[in-house]
């Protein structure tokens, strides 16, 4: 064991044995102590990293001038290939560098004429070199003991006062967790000689507690200090046999059921219970199902012959493809059919990035009604109308999701700019191919539609969505100078979020600052939507439509 690792572990050990001595009391907990002031003594983080023996192969280039055959510089590469420019710049120096990358191609025929330097091959050998390889660190994870999630609701129910459970856990062999600690309000835990640490939670303010937690390692170093926000509420029926608690767990490194959508990026908990139905998930898909008589995508359909409506006056369709009243009828039981076709692939797109999927239909359902092409010749594409302004804000403001979608339509190493620092024709190109991925229009295919790139797009509406909650937080602490959880309510958030997706940024803006400007905290829909005016107009009545539990409009 080398020198730095002995001594981490006499500290700890060293530590541990001060605690036990001037512990004076501690969280309701099984196994939880007071621990000294994290911020007299941090913990160190993850500090870990092996030196590795590697063979290679070392290639010796000399680089000689075309006029004389003399020798002028001299290179070592780890790889094939003649010196990349950076080796020619380290190995030979700026003047020789700016020479090699500018001289014209050499004609064999006439070399004398020929300006600059050549590279010769000399010589290769095998060699051994030492790396640096950074080890994976100690972690803490977040549990509930006793407790069942309850899934549409994002939440937990305890029917005995909940327990937290602070897992360390240690990814190296022969290496273990040493303790547990943590600050829980400002109160000071841990828990000694074990991996986890357990305690009751009490009851909190529907604003929640805060608790940062990490894990000692018998390696001489801790995991990283993580934070949770965690909200306990308890429920009297009025039979006191009959007490239960909504738990609720914000944090990087909960382990349960996957927190509402947008929760942990605005650091705000849903209602108490549960969110609104318009915010929820069903457990099954047929709770998704729908009946709405949409003219739209009536007219749709006829135009596409899925539905006859020869006998009907002007075949179903008025003047400008407008379906009347006879073409409605006829297509019915079409439009119920198509409008719930999509409803088990919502479903599974909400479990899989936790966007609420009454809020994902109703959303298709105000946009294009389910149909999934062009929106009458507009530049709004795709079951929830995506335009190159919202590709815009998904790629920009949702890094995994630009991770998952730029190599479907780039190289790896323009990928690996980012989306801010690619140049402008880069990002246009990205835009527009992430706009064609969501259109399903083909006029070579059954219906005029290509289907499964219809099935495709709702994942990325999902995380378009997902990309606006982030966009709208920002706009919030631009406009605000504060954090979300200190100015606005999780249904509110939700709809600025939809003012976001549907008017852009500079209507959000324009309307949080007027009402942050003339109204009090928290702001509300009621505060923010009557700034919304002019050409912003349009999104009151949109998200109040998408937020209505009542059934949208035709």
């Amino acid at each position: 064991m080398n020198n730095r690792r002995w001594m981490n572990r006499f500290l700890l050990m060293l530590i541990a044995i001060l605690n036990l001595t001037v512990s004076s009391g501690a969280l309701p907990a099984s196994n939880s102590h007071r621990a000294p002031d994290p911020e007299l003594n941090p913990p160190p983080g993850p500090d870990r990293f092996s030196i590795i023996a590697v063979e290679y192969t070392s290639f010796h280039w000399e680089f000689y001038t075309w006029q004389k055959r003399t020798l002028s510089c001299a290179s070592a590469v780890d790889h094939e290939g003649l010196p990349l420019p950076h080796e020619v710049y380290r190995d030979c120096g700026e003047s020789f560098y700016n020479t090699w990358v500018t001289q014209p191609p050499c004609n064999l025929t006439i070399v004398n004429e020929c300006k600059g330097y050549f590279a010769v091959l000399t010589d290769s050998e095998p060699k051994e070199k030492e790396i640096a390889m950074q080890l994976p660190a100690a972690s803490a994870w977040l549990s509930l003991e006793d407790c069942e999630p309850v899934y549409s609701a994002s939440t937990n129910i305890c029917e005995t006062k909940p327990t937290l459970v602070i897992t360390g856990r240690e990814p190296l062999p022969n290496e273990t967790i040493l303790r547990v600690e943590g600050v829980y309000e400002g109160q000071s835990f841990f828990c000694d000689e074990t991996d986890t640490c357990k305690f009751q939670l009490p009851e909190t303010d529907d604003d929640g507690a805060d608790v940062t937690f990490w894990a000692y390692s018998s390696y001489g170093d801790s995991s990283v200090v993580y934070d949770a926000k965690i909200r306990v509420k308890q429920v009297d029926e009025g039979d006191p046999d009959q007490l239960y608690w909504y738990v609720d767990v914000l944090s990087s490194q909960w382990q349960g059921e996957v927190s509402a959508t947008c929760s942990e990026t605005w650091s705000v908990f849903p209602p108490v219970g549960g969110a609104p139905e318009w915010l929820s998930s069903p457990s099954q898909s047929e709770d998704l199902s729908s009946d709405i008589p949409y003219t739209y995508l009536a007219a749709n359909l006829i135009l596409q012959g899925i539905v006859d409506a020869g006998a009907c006056p002007d075949s179903g369709l008025a003047p400008g493809n407008v379906v009347n009243q006879c073409g409605l009828e006829k297509s019915r039981d079409a439009v119920t059919q198509w409008q719930n076709r999509f409803d088990e692939l919502i479903l599974t797109t909400a479990v899989e990035t936790s966007v609420p999927a009454f809020l994902l239909k109703k959303l298709f359902a105000r946009e294009s009604q389910f149909w999934p092409g062009i929106f009458q010749g507009a530049a709004d594409i795709g079951l929830g109308q995506l335009t190159e302004n919202g590709a815009d804000t998904a790629l920009f403001w949702n890094r995994s999701f630009f991770n998952q979608f730029c190599p479907l339509a780039m190289d790896a190493e323009t990928c690996g700019l980012g989306y801010a620092n690619m140049d402008k024709e880069q990002q246009a190109e990205l835009r527009r191919a992430l706009v064609a991925s969501v259109d399903a229009a083909c006029e070579d295919c059954p219906l005029g539609l290509d289907l499964s790139q219809a099935d495709f797009s709702v994942g990325i509406f999902a995380n378009t969505l997902i990309a606006n909650c982030e966009q709208t937080a920002q706009i919030i602490y631009n406009y605000t100078g504060q954090t979300t959880d200190k100015v606005a309510g999780y249904e509110d958030l939700w709809k600025f979020t939809l003012v976001n997706y549907n008017a852009g940024g500079g209507c959000l803006a324009e309307a949080i600052s007027g009402a942050y400007a003339t109204s009090a905290l928290p702001l509300t829909w009621d505060t923010v939507s009557p700034f919304l005016t002019g050409a912003c107009s349009g999104a009151v009545d949109y998200v109040n439509d998408i937020s209505s539990e009542d059934a949208p409009p035709e």
